[in-house]
């Protein structure tokens, strides 16, 4: 059962993938191949229950990028429930919204930076 949930996932994460937001399509020129100071990033990866959007492994930073879907009360608690399970597997979770990296880029770029170093 669980290597079909673990296949299932690994669909999903792969739709994600390919039916990304502009947004994350935005963010994701930015941190593929290694362009941003030579992090590696992976996208739609599944970690735990949860598919994280964009992942430095090496850093253990999950960047995540919301729609207004997260504004709602009910979407917030699921998400700093999802942040705590996260954390509790060793990740720190930085999130930002769609408005801040379409209008923002360079913004959001630094604070990951931010994370990402010592």
């Amino acid at each position: 059962m669980s290597v079909m949930r673990d296949q299932a996932k690994l669909t999903l994460a792969r739709d994600l993938r390919r039916n990304e937001t502009i947004a994350e399509k935005r963010l994701w020129e930015q941190l593929r191949n290694r362009q941003l100071e030579g992090f590696k990033f992976v996208r739609q990866t599944p970690l735990g229950p949860y598919i994280a959007d964009f992942v430095c492994r090496e850093k253990k930073l999950i960047v995540e990028v919301d729609g207004a879907t997260h504004s709602t009360e009910a979407e917030l608690a699921r998400d700093a429930a999802r942040t705590s399970q996260l954390n509790a597997l060793g990740y720190e979770v930085i999130r930002f919204d769609n408005d801040e990296v379409l209008n923002g880029l360079d913004q959001v770029l630094t604070l990951i930076l931010q994370s990402l170093r010592p």
